[in-house]
Protein backbone atom coordinates (compact mmCIF):
# COMPACT_ATOMS: atom_id res chain seq x y z
CA UNK A 1 0.00 0.00 0.00
CA UNK A 2 1.21 3.35 -1.05
CA UNK A 3 0.44 6.95 -0.93
CA UNK A 4 0.33 7.25 -4.78
CA UNK A 5 -2.62 4.01 -4.19
CA UNK A 6 -4.45 6.36 -1.57
CA UNK A 7 -4.16 9.32 -3.38
CA UNK A 8 -5.80 7.69 -6.37
CA UNK A 9 -8.56 6.80 -4.26
CA UNK A 10 -8.93 10.34 -3.08
CA UNK A 11 -8.75 12.15 -6.43
CA UNK A 12 -11.76 9.35 -7.40
CA UNK A 13 -13.72 9.85 -4.15
CA UNK A 14 -13.72 13.72 -4.93
CA UNK A 15 -14.54 13.71 -8.52
CA UNK A 16 -17.58 11.29 -7.64
CA UNK A 17 -18.85 13.12 -5.23
CA UNK A 18 -18.98 16.47 -6.93
CA UNK A 19 -21.21 14.87 -9.80
CA UNK A 20 -23.66 13.53 -7.01
CA UNK A 21 -25.82 16.88 -6.70
CA UNK A 22 -25.99 17.92 -10.16
CA UNK A 23 -26.12 14.78 -11.90
CA UNK A 24 -28.81 13.75 -8.78
CA UNK A 25 -30.92 17.33 -10.17
CA UNK A 26 -31.11 16.42 -13.80
CA UNK A 27 -32.25 12.87 -13.81
CA UNK A 28 -34.44 14.24 -10.71
CA UNK A 29 -36.50 16.98 -13.72
CA UNK A 30 -36.07 14.46 -16.32
CA UNK A 31 -37.55 11.58 -14.37
CA UNK A 32 -40.62 14.06 -13.20
CA UNK A 33 -41.32 14.99 -17.14
CA UNK A 34 -39.87 18.84 -16.29
CA UNK A 35 -37.78 21.03 -18.43
CA UNK A 36 -34.47 20.41 -19.50
CA UNK A 37 -31.30 21.99 -22.02
CA UNK A 38 -32.46 19.01 -23.92
CA UNK A 39 -36.02 19.58 -24.44
CA UNK A 40 -35.58 21.39 -27.82
CA UNK A 41 -33.66 18.28 -29.46
CA UNK A 42 -35.46 15.21 -27.41
CA UNK A 43 -38.42 16.71 -26.82
CA UNK A 44 -39.84 16.70 -30.28
CA UNK A 45 -38.40 12.93 -30.52
CA UNK A 46 -40.19 11.65 -27.70
CA UNK A 47 -43.69 12.98 -28.70
CA UNK A 48 -43.37 11.56 -32.18
CA UNK A 49 -42.25 7.83 -30.33
CA UNK A 50 -45.28 7.95 -28.35
CA UNK A 51 -47.56 8.89 -31.77
CA UNK A 52 -46.15 5.71 -33.02
CA UNK A 53 -46.20 3.35 -30.38
CA UNK A 54 -49.85 4.46 -29.34
CA UNK A 55 -48.56 5.36 -25.93
CA UNK A 56 -50.73 7.71 -23.86
CA UNK A 57 -48.35 9.52 -22.07
CA UNK A 58 -51.04 10.78 -19.54
CA UNK A 59 -52.15 7.85 -18.66
CA UNK A 60 -50.66 6.33 -15.35
CA UNK A 61 -50.68 2.40 -13.96
CA UNK A 62 -51.18 1.17 -11.27
CA UNK A 63 -48.11 -1.51 -10.14
CA UNK A 64 -49.21 -4.26 -11.34
CA UNK A 65 -49.75 -2.90 -14.95
CA UNK A 66 -45.96 -1.60 -14.58
CA UNK A 67 -44.90 -4.42 -13.83
CA UNK A 68 -46.81 -6.30 -16.70
CA UNK A 69 -45.16 -3.49 -19.41
CA UNK A 70 -41.71 -4.13 -17.80
CA UNK A 71 -41.83 -7.73 -17.96
CA UNK A 72 -43.16 -8.12 -21.25
CA UNK A 73 -40.67 -4.66 -23.51
CA UNK A 74 -38.03 -7.14 -21.48
CA UNK A 75 -39.25 -10.51 -22.96
CA UNK A 76 -40.05 -9.48 -26.45
CA UNK A 77 -36.74 -7.57 -26.76
CA UNK A 78 -34.71 -10.45 -25.26
CA UNK A 79 -36.35 -13.30 -27.86
CA UNK A 80 -34.94 -10.30 -30.37
CA UNK A 81 -31.21 -10.86 -29.17
CA UNK A 82 -31.90 -14.23 -29.22
CA UNK A 83 -32.79 -14.56 -32.70
CA UNK A 84 -30.10 -12.49 -34.01
CA UNK A 85 -27.57 -14.78 -32.67
CA UNK A 86 -29.43 -17.48 -33.84
CA UNK A 87 -29.06 -15.83 -37.75
CA UNK A 88 -25.88 -13.83 -37.69
CA UNK A 89 -24.17 -16.00 -39.94
CA UNK A 90 -27.30 -14.66 -42.67
CA UNK A 91 -26.91 -11.38 -41.62
CA UNK A 92 -25.08 -8.14 -42.56
CA UNK A 93 -22.09 -6.35 -40.80
CA UNK A 94 -20.48 -9.95 -40.44
CA UNK A 95 -16.90 -9.20 -42.46
CA UNK A 96 -15.23 -12.43 -40.00
CA UNK A 97 -18.48 -14.60 -41.74
CA UNK A 98 -18.61 -15.81 -37.92
CA UNK A 99 -21.19 -18.95 -37.70
CA UNK A 100 -24.74 -18.43 -35.60
CA UNK A 101 -24.49 -19.15 -31.75
CA UNK A 102 -25.35 -22.02 -30.46
CA UNK A 103 -28.54 -22.55 -28.97
CA UNK A 104 -27.82 -22.77 -25.10
CA UNK A 105 -25.13 -20.24 -25.52
CA UNK A 106 -27.26 -17.74 -27.19
CA UNK A 107 -29.96 -18.27 -24.38
CA UNK A 108 -27.66 -17.79 -22.04
CA UNK A 109 -26.74 -14.73 -23.69
CA UNK A 110 -29.57 -13.05 -24.11
CA UNK A 111 -30.75 -13.55 -20.81
CA UNK A 112 -27.52 -12.02 -19.63
CA UNK A 113 -27.98 -8.45 -21.82
CA UNK A 114 -31.57 -8.67 -20.61
CA UNK A 115 -31.16 -8.84 -17.06
CA UNK A 116 -28.25 -5.80 -16.92
CA UNK A 117 -25.83 -9.04 -16.50
CA UNK A 118 -23.55 -9.40 -19.52
CA UNK A 119 -22.15 -12.66 -18.34
CA UNK A 120 -20.14 -13.87 -21.30
CA UNK A 121 -19.59 -17.29 -21.37
CA UNK A 122 -17.78 -17.17 -24.78
CA UNK A 123 -14.92 -14.92 -26.31
CA UNK A 124 -16.65 -11.87 -27.95
CA UNK A 125 -14.14 -11.57 -31.01
CA UNK A 126 -14.46 -14.76 -32.14
CA UNK A 127 -18.82 -15.56 -31.54
CA UNK A 128 -20.46 -11.97 -31.88
CA UNK A 129 -20.70 -10.30 -35.69
CA UNK A 130 -21.10 -6.56 -35.41
CA UNK A 131 -24.20 -6.71 -35.80
CA UNK A 132 -25.07 -8.72 -33.03
CA UNK A 133 -22.90 -6.89 -30.73
CA UNK A 134 -24.74 -4.01 -31.96
CA UNK A 135 -28.41 -4.37 -32.58
CA UNK A 136 -28.24 -7.12 -29.87
CA UNK A 137 -26.14 -6.62 -26.82
CA UNK A 138 -25.55 -3.09 -27.29
CA UNK A 139 -29.30 -2.00 -27.51
CA UNK A 140 -29.90 -4.36 -24.83
CA UNK A 141 -27.24 -2.36 -22.52
CA UNK A 142 -29.65 1.14 -22.74
CA UNK A 143 -32.62 -1.20 -22.34
CA UNK A 144 -31.75 -3.15 -19.32
CA UNK A 145 -30.15 0.07 -18.06
CA UNK A 146 -33.48 1.88 -18.16
CA UNK A 147 -35.20 -0.67 -17.10
CA UNK A 148 -33.95 -0.48 -13.95
CA UNK A 149 -33.50 3.54 -13.84
CA UNK A 150 -37.71 2.97 -13.94
CA UNK A 151 -38.00 0.67 -11.50
CA UNK A 152 -36.14 2.31 -8.96
CA UNK A 153 -38.12 5.62 -9.77
CA UNK A 154 -41.19 3.97 -9.33
CA UNK A 155 -40.25 2.74 -5.71
CA UNK A 156 -39.35 7.00 -5.35
CA UNK A 157 -42.64 8.04 -6.24
CA UNK A 158 -44.43 5.18 -4.01
CA UNK A 159 -42.44 6.41 -1.09
CA UNK A 160 -43.53 10.32 -2.27
CA UNK A 161 -47.34 10.18 -3.17
CA UNK A 162 -50.25 9.42 -0.80
CA UNK A 163 -53.70 7.88 -1.37
CA UNK A 164 -52.42 7.01 -4.93
CA UNK A 165 -53.49 3.89 -7.09
CA UNK A 166 -50.45 4.45 -9.58
CA UNK A 167 -46.63 4.80 -9.84
CA UNK A 168 -46.24 6.25 -13.27
CA UNK A 169 -46.02 5.19 -16.40
CA UNK A 170 -43.47 2.62 -17.48
CA UNK A 171 -43.01 3.72 -21.48
CA UNK A 172 -42.71 7.50 -20.52
CA UNK A 173 -40.23 6.71 -18.17
CA UNK A 174 -38.33 4.39 -20.18
CA UNK A 175 -38.35 6.55 -23.09
CA UNK A 176 -37.33 9.53 -20.83
CA UNK A 177 -34.22 7.60 -19.35
CA UNK A 178 -32.88 6.58 -22.93
CA UNK A 179 -33.67 9.78 -24.70
CA UNK A 180 -32.36 12.11 -22.04
CA UNK A 181 -29.91 10.36 -19.70
CA UNK A 182 -28.20 7.45 -21.22
CA UNK A 183 -28.22 8.25 -25.21
CA UNK A 184 -26.50 11.72 -24.93
CA UNK A 185 -24.20 10.61 -22.02
CA UNK A 186 -22.99 7.70 -24.20
CA UNK A 187 -22.57 9.44 -27.41
CA UNK A 188 -20.12 11.84 -25.61
CA UNK A 189 -18.74 9.14 -23.47
CA UNK A 190 -17.66 7.10 -26.82
CA UNK A 191 -15.96 9.92 -28.08
CA UNK A 192 -13.72 10.96 -25.49
CA UNK A 193 -12.96 6.89 -25.96
CA UNK A 194 -12.38 7.30 -29.71
CA UNK A 195 -10.27 10.53 -28.75
CA UNK A 196 -8.10 8.16 -26.19
CA UNK A 197 -7.78 5.30 -29.00
CA UNK A 198 -10.37 2.75 -28.51
CA UNK A 199 -11.41 1.74 -31.89
CA UNK A 200 -14.51 2.31 -33.79
CA UNK A 201 -15.23 1.19 -36.81
CA UNK A 202 -16.71 -1.84 -39.23
CA UNK A 203 -13.52 -2.57 -40.60
CA UNK A 204 -12.47 -6.53 -40.90
CA UNK A 205 -9.94 -7.74 -38.09
CA UNK A 206 -6.41 -7.09 -39.77
CA UNK A 207 -3.58 -9.92 -40.11
CA UNK A 208 -0.55 -8.86 -38.88
CA UNK A 209 2.96 -11.22 -39.33
CA UNK A 210 5.13 -10.61 -36.12
CA UNK A 211 8.57 -9.64 -36.76
CA UNK A 212 10.35 -12.03 -34.96
CA UNK A 213 8.21 -14.67 -35.95
CA UNK A 214 7.10 -13.25 -39.65
CA UNK A 215 5.69 -17.11 -40.59
CA UNK A 216 3.19 -16.54 -38.34
CA UNK A 217 -0.16 -15.31 -38.62
CA UNK A 218 -1.71 -12.45 -35.78
CA UNK A 219 -5.13 -11.41 -35.98
CA UNK A 220 -5.79 -7.91 -34.36
CA UNK A 221 -9.15 -7.49 -33.47
CA UNK A 222 -11.38 -4.12 -33.83
CA UNK A 223 -14.50 -2.93 -34.50
CA UNK A 224 -17.38 -1.00 -32.97
CA UNK A 225 -15.59 -1.05 -29.90
CA UNK A 226 -16.65 2.52 -28.51
CA UNK A 227 -20.15 2.78 -28.53
CA UNK A 228 -20.45 -0.22 -26.99
CA UNK A 229 -17.70 0.52 -23.77
CA UNK A 230 -19.45 3.83 -23.06
CA UNK A 231 -22.95 2.12 -22.73
CA UNK A 232 -21.39 -0.77 -20.89
CA UNK A 233 -19.73 1.29 -18.34
CA UNK A 234 -22.40 3.52 -17.95
CA UNK A 235 -25.18 1.41 -18.00
CA UNK A 236 -23.72 -1.06 -15.27
CA UNK A 237 -23.87 -3.56 -17.85
CA UNK A 238 -19.93 -5.01 -18.22
CA UNK A 239 -19.97 -6.76 -21.11
CA UNK A 240 -16.35 -6.20 -23.07
CA UNK A 241 -15.90 -6.36 -27.00
CA UNK A 242 -13.12 -8.59 -26.09
CA UNK A 243 -12.22 -11.31 -24.00
CA UNK A 244 -10.20 -9.09 -21.76
CA UNK A 245 -12.71 -6.58 -20.91
CA UNK A 246 -11.16 -4.05 -19.64
CA UNK A 247 -7.75 -4.89 -19.33
CA UNK A 248 -7.50 -4.59 -23.30
CA UNK A 249 -5.84 -1.60 -24.57
CA UNK A 250 -8.61 -1.67 -27.14
CA UNK A 251 -10.92 -0.90 -24.48
CA UNK A 252 -8.81 0.62 -21.87
CA UNK A 253 -6.11 2.37 -23.37
CA UNK A 254 -4.95 5.15 -21.13
CA UNK A 255 -4.78 6.28 -17.29
CA UNK A 256 -7.87 8.72 -17.84
CA UNK A 257 -9.97 6.40 -19.84
CA UNK A 258 -9.45 4.17 -16.87
CA UNK A 259 -10.50 6.79 -14.75
CA UNK A 260 -13.68 8.02 -16.59
CA UNK A 261 -14.78 4.59 -16.98
CA UNK A 262 -14.63 3.66 -12.80
CA UNK A 263 -16.44 7.16 -13.06
CA UNK A 264 -18.80 6.34 -15.07
CA UNK A 265 -19.71 2.90 -12.94
CA UNK A 266 -20.81 4.62 -10.13
CA UNK A 267 -22.32 8.26 -11.33
CA UNK A 268 -25.76 7.20 -12.43
CA UNK A 269 -26.35 5.19 -8.99
CA UNK A 270 -24.49 8.03 -6.91
CA UNK A 271 -26.96 10.97 -8.51
CA UNK A 272 -30.13 8.68 -8.03
CA UNK A 273 -29.53 8.94 -4.17
CA UNK A 274 -29.71 12.56 -4.55
CA UNK A 275 -32.28 12.01 -6.99
CA UNK A 276 -34.29 10.13 -4.06
CA UNK A 277 -33.79 13.44 -1.72
CA UNK A 278 -35.19 15.75 -3.95
CA UNK A 279 -38.21 13.76 -5.12
CA UNK A 280 -39.39 12.55 -1.26
CA UNK A 281 -38.45 16.49 -0.15
CA UNK A 282 -36.07 14.85 1.94
CA UNK A 283 -32.26 15.84 0.71
CA UNK A 284 -31.08 14.58 4.23
CA UNK A 285 -32.02 11.22 3.55
CA UNK A 286 -30.46 11.21 -0.23
CA UNK A 287 -27.37 12.19 1.80
CA UNK A 288 -27.74 9.45 4.26
CA UNK A 289 -28.13 6.66 2.08
CA UNK A 290 -25.28 8.00 -0.04
CA UNK A 291 -23.14 8.34 3.09
CA UNK A 292 -23.91 4.15 3.76
CA UNK A 293 -22.92 3.19 0.66
CA UNK A 294 -20.07 5.10 0.56
CA UNK A 295 -18.40 3.68 3.84
CA UNK A 296 -18.96 0.05 2.84
CA UNK A 297 -17.45 0.91 -0.66
CA UNK A 298 -14.67 1.96 1.13
CA UNK A 299 -14.01 -0.52 3.38
CA UNK A 300 -14.08 -2.69 1.03
CA UNK A 301 -12.09 -0.93 -1.25
CA UNK A 302 -9.41 -0.96 1.97
CA UNK A 303 -9.52 -4.81 2.51
CA UNK A 304 -8.83 -5.64 -1.16
CA UNK A 305 -6.21 -2.91 -1.54
CA UNK A 306 -4.48 -4.39 1.59
CA UNK A 307 -4.82 -8.32 0.75
CA UNK A 308 -3.61 -7.26 -2.74
CA UNK A 309 -0.22 -5.56 -1.03
CA UNK A 310 0.80 -8.56 0.24
CA UNK A 311 2.94 -10.49 -0.92
CA UNK A 312 1.44 -14.27 -2.29
CA UNK A 313 3.09 -17.44 -0.73
CA UNK A 314 2.95 -19.49 -4.01
CA UNK A 315 4.44 -16.88 -6.23
CA UNK A 316 8.41 -17.97 -6.35
CA UNK A 317 10.84 -15.78 -8.29
CA UNK A 318 8.98 -12.54 -8.66
CA UNK A 319 10.01 -9.14 -6.80
CA UNK A 320 6.91 -9.23 -4.11
CA UNK A 321 8.55 -6.54 -1.96
CA UNK A 322 7.48 -2.41 -3.10
CA UNK A 323 10.74 -0.67 -4.02
CA UNK A 324 11.18 2.74 -6.81
CA UNK A 325 11.14 0.23 -9.67
CA UNK A 326 8.67 -2.58 -8.33
CA UNK A 327 5.00 -2.50 -6.82
CA UNK A 328 5.14 -5.43 -4.56
CA UNK A 329 2.42 -7.29 -3.55
CA UNK A 330 0.23 -10.05 -5.68
CA UNK A 331 0.91 -9.01 -9.39
CA UNK A 332 -0.71 -11.90 -10.79
CA UNK A 333 -3.49 -11.09 -12.97
CA UNK A 334 -2.89 -7.21 -13.17
CA UNK A 335 -1.78 -4.87 -16.26
CA UNK A 336 1.84 -3.50 -14.63
CA UNK A 337 0.21 -0.23 -16.55
CA UNK A 338 -2.38 -0.07 -13.64
CA UNK A 339 -0.69 -1.79 -10.41
CA UNK A 340 -2.19 -2.64 -7.47
CA UNK A 341 -3.81 0.34 -6.44
CA UNK A 342 -6.30 1.02 -9.66
CA UNK A 343 -6.92 -2.96 -10.17
CA UNK A 344 -8.30 -3.06 -6.12
CA UNK A 345 -10.59 0.19 -6.96
CA UNK A 346 -11.76 -1.25 -10.21
CA UNK A 347 -12.62 -4.24 -8.68
CA UNK A 348 -13.93 -3.16 -5.78
CA UNK A 349 -16.23 -0.70 -8.10
CA UNK A 350 -17.28 -3.05 -10.72
CA UNK A 351 -18.79 -5.25 -7.92
CA UNK A 352 -20.18 -3.00 -5.72
CA UNK A 353 -22.13 -1.73 -9.01
CA UNK A 354 -23.84 -4.90 -11.11
CA UNK A 355 -21.02 -4.11 -13.78
CA UNK A 356 -18.74 -6.70 -13.97
CA UNK A 357 -16.18 -5.11 -16.36
CA UNK A 358 -12.84 -6.34 -15.12
CA UNK A 359 -9.25 -4.28 -15.74
CA UNK A 360 -7.53 -7.52 -13.83
CA UNK A 361 -8.83 -11.10 -13.41
CA UNK A 362 -10.22 -11.76 -9.81
CA UNK A 363 -9.37 -15.07 -10.14
CA UNK A 364 -6.20 -14.77 -9.64
CA UNK A 365 -6.31 -12.46 -6.38
CA UNK A 366 -5.66 -13.78 -3.16
CA UNK A 367 -8.11 -15.25 -1.39
CA UNK A 368 -8.81 -12.63 1.07
CA UNK A 369 -8.65 -10.35 -2.02
CA UNK A 370 -10.86 -12.41 -3.90
CA UNK A 371 -13.28 -12.44 -1.11
CA UNK A 372 -14.08 -9.02 -1.40
CA UNK A 373 -15.60 -8.64 -4.79
CA UNK A 374 -17.55 -11.56 -3.98
CA UNK A 375 -19.31 -10.11 -0.87
CA UNK A 376 -19.15 -6.99 -2.59
CA UNK A 377 -22.32 -8.63 -4.68
CA UNK A 378 -23.56 -10.66 -2.18
CA UNK A 379 -25.02 -8.31 -0.49
CA UNK A 380 -27.59 -7.48 -2.64
CA UNK A 381 -25.74 -5.00 -5.11
CA UNK A 382 -26.91 -2.31 -2.57
CA UNK A 383 -23.41 -0.69 -2.47
CA UNK A 384 -24.40 1.95 -5.20
CA UNK A 385 -25.08 -0.81 -7.32
CA UNK A 386 -26.59 -0.86 -10.49
CA UNK A 387 -28.28 2.05 -12.38
CA UNK A 388 -31.54 1.92 -10.74
CA UNK A 389 -30.99 -1.42 -8.55
CA UNK A 390 -28.24 -0.37 -6.74
CA UNK A 391 -31.10 2.72 -5.27
CA UNK A 392 -34.33 0.24 -5.14
CA UNK A 393 -32.00 -2.57 -3.12
CA UNK A 394 -30.71 0.11 -0.82
CA UNK A 395 -34.30 0.51 -0.33
CA UNK A 396 -35.00 -2.35 0.95
CA UNK A 397 -32.67 -3.02 3.66
CA UNK A 398 -34.06 0.96 4.26
CA UNK A 399 -37.16 -0.72 5.00
CA UNK A 400 -36.04 -3.63 6.95
CA UNK A 401 -33.63 -0.73 9.32
CA UNK A 402 -37.11 1.69 9.60
CA UNK A 403 -38.93 -2.08 10.94
CA UNK A 404 -35.83 -3.31 13.41
CA UNK A 405 -36.01 0.68 14.72
CA UNK A 406 -39.55 0.29 15.40
CA UNK A 407 -39.11 -3.11 17.29
CA UNK A 408 -36.65 -1.30 19.35
CA UNK A 409 -38.90 1.64 20.40
CA UNK A 410 -42.18 -0.86 20.66
CA UNK A 411 -44.37 1.35 18.19
CA UNK A 412 -45.34 1.23 14.35
CA UNK A 413 -42.48 1.72 12.32
CA UNK A 414 -43.02 4.84 10.18
CA UNK A 415 -40.53 6.04 7.01
CA UNK A 416 -41.22 9.31 5.56
CA UNK A 417 -44.52 9.72 6.48
CA UNK A 418 -45.32 6.28 5.70
CA UNK A 419 -46.15 3.80 8.02
CA UNK A 420 -44.72 0.45 7.46
CA UNK A 421 -46.80 -2.61 8.11
CA UNK A 422 -46.56 -6.06 7.57
CA UNK A 423 -47.56 -6.16 3.80
CA UNK A 424 -44.02 -3.76 3.37
CA UNK A 425 -42.28 -5.62 5.34
CA UNK A 426 -43.24 -9.27 3.46
CA UNK A 427 -42.62 -7.50 0.11
CA UNK A 428 -38.78 -6.77 1.01
CA UNK A 429 -38.39 -9.85 3.12
CA UNK A 430 -39.12 -11.50 -0.22
CA UNK A 431 -36.71 -9.37 -2.57
CA UNK A 432 -33.76 -10.34 0.45
CA UNK A 433 -34.63 -14.36 0.90
CA UNK A 434 -35.02 -14.96 -3.27
CA UNK A 435 -31.19 -13.54 -3.62
CA UNK A 436 -29.32 -16.42 -1.44
CA UNK A 437 -32.12 -18.84 -2.42
CA UNK A 438 -31.12 -18.78 -5.81
CA UNK A 439 -27.64 -18.36 -5.64
CA UNK A 440 -27.02 -21.21 -2.77
CA UNK A 441 -29.39 -24.20 -4.03
CA UNK A 442 -27.77 -23.68 -7.68
CA UNK A 443 -23.76 -23.73 -5.94
CA UNK A 444 -25.41 -26.50 -3.81
CA UNK A 445 -26.57 -28.73 -6.86
CA UNK A 446 -23.62 -28.49 -9.37
CA UNK A 447 -20.95 -29.18 -6.23
CA UNK A 448 -22.75 -32.47 -5.99
CA UNK A 449 -22.48 -33.22 -9.43
CA UNK A 450 -19.10 -34.18 -10.65
CA UNK A 451 -20.19 -34.91 -14.21
CA UNK A 452 -21.84 -31.38 -14.58
CA UNK A 453 -20.37 -29.33 -12.36
CA UNK A 454 -17.11 -30.30 -10.95
CA UNK A 455 -15.75 -31.20 -14.18
CA UNK A 456 -15.78 -27.71 -15.71
CA UNK A 457 -13.60 -26.46 -13.18
CA UNK A 458 -9.76 -25.52 -13.53
CA UNK A 459 -9.38 -26.25 -9.55
CA UNK A 460 -10.51 -27.95 -7.34
CA UNK A 461 -11.08 -27.19 -3.60
CA UNK A 462 -12.08 -24.46 -1.66
CA UNK A 463 -10.60 -22.46 -5.03
CA UNK A 464 -13.06 -24.54 -7.27
CA UNK A 465 -16.15 -24.01 -4.72
CA UNK A 466 -15.72 -20.45 -4.93
CA UNK A 467 -15.30 -20.69 -8.51
CA UNK A 468 -18.92 -21.93 -8.92
CA UNK A 469 -20.33 -19.79 -5.91
CA UNK A 470 -18.93 -16.81 -7.42
CA UNK A 471 -20.68 -17.51 -10.85
CA UNK A 472 -23.76 -18.15 -9.54
CA UNK A 473 -23.44 -14.92 -7.18
CA UNK A 474 -22.67 -13.11 -10.13
CA UNK A 475 -25.35 -14.08 -12.56
CA UNK A 476 -28.02 -13.35 -9.74
CA UNK A 477 -26.24 -10.30 -8.90
CA UNK A 478 -27.06 -9.38 -12.45
CA UNK A 479 -23.01 -8.45 -12.53
CA UNK A 480 -21.02 -10.26 -14.67
CA UNK A 481 -18.13 -11.03 -13.29
CA UNK A 482 -16.39 -14.03 -13.20
CA UNK A 483 -13.47 -16.27 -11.40
CA UNK A 484 -11.93 -17.63 -14.98
CA UNK A 485 -11.37 -20.62 -13.83
CA UNK A 486 -15.11 -22.30 -14.47
CA UNK A 487 -15.40 -23.42 -18.47
CA UNK A 488 -18.96 -23.60 -20.05
CA UNK A 489 -20.80 -26.84 -20.94
CA UNK A 490 -24.60 -27.01 -21.86
CA UNK A 491 -25.72 -27.38 -18.01
CA UNK A 492 -23.80 -24.28 -16.82
CA UNK A 493 -25.43 -22.20 -19.80
CA UNK A 494 -29.09 -22.87 -18.98
CA UNK A 495 -28.87 -22.84 -15.18
CA UNK A 496 -27.21 -19.50 -15.71
CA UNK A 497 -29.84 -17.96 -17.44
CA UNK A 498 -32.16 -19.06 -15.23
CA UNK A 499 -30.11 -17.96 -12.82
CA UNK A 500 -30.24 -13.99 -14.06
CA UNK A 501 -33.45 -13.78 -14.99
CA UNK A 502 -34.74 -14.75 -11.64
CA UNK A 503 -31.90 -12.49 -9.99
CA UNK A 504 -33.07 -10.13 -11.87
CA UNK A 505 -36.54 -9.80 -12.47
CA UNK A 506 -38.30 -12.16 -9.90
CA UNK A 507 -36.98 -9.40 -7.21
CA UNK A 508 -38.14 -6.59 -9.37
CA UNK A 509 -41.62 -7.65 -8.91
CA UNK A 510 -41.42 -7.52 -4.48
CA UNK A 511 -40.12 -3.88 -5.35
CA UNK A 512 -42.95 -2.46 -7.73
CA UNK A 513 -45.76 -4.21 -5.23
CA UNK A 514 -43.98 -1.88 -1.93
CA UNK A 515 -44.13 0.64 -4.52
CA UNK A 516 -47.76 0.19 -5.25
CA UNK A 517 -48.25 -0.40 -1.34
CA UNK A 518 -46.40 2.69 -0.18
CA UNK A 519 -48.60 4.81 -2.80
CA UNK A 520 -51.77 4.08 -1.59
CA UNK A 521 -50.84 5.12 2.05
CA UNK A 522 -51.76 8.24 3.72
CA UNK A 523 -49.10 10.47 5.13
CA UNK A 524 -48.42 10.72 8.93
CA UNK A 525 -46.82 13.75 10.45
CA UNK A 526 -43.70 12.79 12.33
CA UNK A 527 -44.15 12.16 16.28
CA UNK A 528 -41.43 12.16 18.68
CA UNK A 529 -41.12 8.43 18.74
CA UNK A 530 -40.85 8.90 14.98
CA UNK A 531 -36.49 7.49 13.59
CA UNK A 532 -35.29 10.06 11.77
CA UNK A 533 -34.18 8.42 8.60
CA UNK A 534 -31.77 11.64 7.39
CA UNK A 535 -29.07 11.41 10.58
CA UNK A 536 -25.72 9.21 10.69
CA UNK A 537 -27.20 7.03 13.70
CA UNK A 538 -29.62 5.75 10.86
CA UNK A 539 -26.84 5.75 8.54
CA UNK A 540 -24.98 3.44 10.89
CA UNK A 541 -28.01 1.26 11.39
CA UNK A 542 -28.27 0.76 7.68
CA UNK A 543 -24.99 -0.59 7.26
CA UNK A 544 -25.44 -2.86 10.29
CA UNK A 545 -28.71 -4.25 8.44
CA UNK A 546 -26.51 -4.59 5.49
CA UNK A 547 -23.46 -6.35 6.87
CA UNK A 548 -25.61 -8.73 9.55
CA UNK A 549 -27.92 -9.78 6.70
CA UNK A 550 -25.29 -10.35 4.06
CA UNK A 551 -22.75 -12.35 6.84
CA UNK A 552 -25.69 -14.25 8.32
CA UNK A 553 -26.98 -15.16 4.95
CA UNK A 554 -23.72 -16.14 3.43
CA UNK A 555 -20.67 -16.76 6.02
CA UNK A 556 -21.15 -20.55 6.19
CA UNK A 557 -20.03 -20.71 2.30
CA UNK A 558 -17.41 -18.04 2.08
CA UNK A 559 -16.08 -20.16 5.29
CA UNK A 560 -15.88 -22.97 2.99
CA UNK A 561 -14.70 -21.12 0.05
CA UNK A 562 -12.11 -18.35 0.01
CA UNK A 563 -11.75 -18.25 4.31
CA UNK A 564 -10.46 -22.28 4.29
CA UNK A 565 -8.66 -20.85 1.27
CA UNK A 566 -6.51 -18.36 2.68
CA UNK A 567 -6.61 -20.44 6.50
CA UNK A 568 -5.07 -23.68 4.04
CA UNK A 569 -2.56 -21.08 2.36
CA UNK A 570 -1.23 -19.50 5.51
CA UNK A 571 -1.06 -22.71 7.24
CA UNK A 572 1.36 -23.95 4.34
CA UNK A 573 -1.05 -27.05 2.90
CA UNK A 574 -1.44 -25.38 -0.48
CA UNK A 575 2.37 -25.08 -1.14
Amino acid sequence: MSVNGWLQFAIYCVVLLATVRPVGIYMARVLEGERTWLDPIFRPIERLLYKLCGVNAKAEMNWRQYAFAMLGFSAVSMLLTYAIERLQAFLPFNPQHLPNVATDLAWNTAASFTTNTNWQFYTPETTMSYLTEMAGLAIHNFFSAAVGIVVAVALVRGIKRTSSATIGNFWVDTTRSLLYILLPASIIYALLLVAQGVPQNFHAYTVAHPLEQPTQIQTIGQGPVASQESIKMLGTNGGGFFNANSAHPYENPTPFSNFIQILSIFIIPAGLTYTLGRMTGSQGHGWAVLAAMFVLFAAGFTALYWAEAHPHPLIHGAQQTATSTAPGGNMEGKEVRNGIAESALFATITTDASCGAVNGMHDSFTPLGGLVPLTNIMLGEVIFGGVGAGLYGILIFVVQAVFIAGLMVGRTPEYLGKKIESYDVKMSMLYVLIFPLVILSLTAFFVLSPTIGLSSLANQGPHGLTEILYAFTSGAGNNGSAFAGLSPNWWYNIAMGWDMLIGRFLMMLPVLALAGNLAQKKSVPPSPGTFPVDTPLFTVLLVGVVLILGALTFFPALSLGPILEHLLLQSGKLF
